[in-house]
């Protein structure tokens, strides 16, 4: 049975994916596909790590450097959606745990 702490962790963690996601999604130049697979939050939520991924993989710099220009942007957007006290400082990265994931289904052929 989880206690009360990490279950808000995780639905804090799973907030942040859905924001994340439509964020992504209302301000991305669609020019490619950025899906974000997960968040995760520090012990004292401070800091948030958003994981994504993109296709094609060729667009994978210039969308993870608009996440990055985006952070403050995303801030606000987060703070308007999420109604937080603490608002956590965002990094973005590539999720590369689902990249290599994918690719071992593929080399499986699943």
């Amino acid at each position: 049975m989880m206690n009360s702490s990490s279950n808000r962790h995780q639905q804090i963690e799973q907030l942040l994916t859905e924001i994340a996601a439509d964020f992504f999604n209302k301000e991305s130049n669609r020019t490619s596909l950025i899906t974000v697979t997960r968040a995760s939050v520090s012990e004292n939520r401070q800091r948030a790590t958003i994981f994504f991924t993109v296709l094609p993989e060729t667009h994978e710099q210039p969308a993870l450097e608009f996440a990055n220009r985006n952070k403050e942007h995303f801030r606000e957007f987060f703070k308007k959606h999420a109604r937080l006290k603490r608002i956590p400082q965002f990094e973005f990265t590539l999720d590369f745990g689902e990249k290599n994931r994918q690719r071992i289904d593929t080399l499986l052929g699943e």
